[in-house]
């Protein structure tokens, strides 16, 4: 993070938006700071929408793996699933 608050100072990066932070709360010393930085709390996902289609999401991996065993189409890593016997 220091790395992009020294490219955002100067110039060499012309902006940045932030909803995830390496040590939430907490941030990088100088993002506060700088003009060119828009810091959002972890909130973009915060609409109805985008919470819908998380729930929806969550409902069809529960569905893969419960009705249909089989392994949900979001698994982060696919190759790692094993149906039981």
């Amino acid at each position: 993070m220091a790395a992009l608050v020294e490219a955002l100072r100067s110039g060499r990066l012309a902006g940045a938006g932030l909803d995830v932070f390496a040590r939430e709360p907490h941030l990088t010393a100088g993002l506060r700071d700088l003009p060119n930085v828009v810091l959002a709390p972890h909130l973009g996902s915060a609409t109805v929408e985008t919470r819908v289609a998380m729930g929806r999401l969550c409902v069809a991996a529960l569905e893969a793996v419960l009705l249909e065993g089989r392994c949900p189409a979001n698994a982060l890593d696919p190759t790692a699933w094993r149906v039981a016997p």
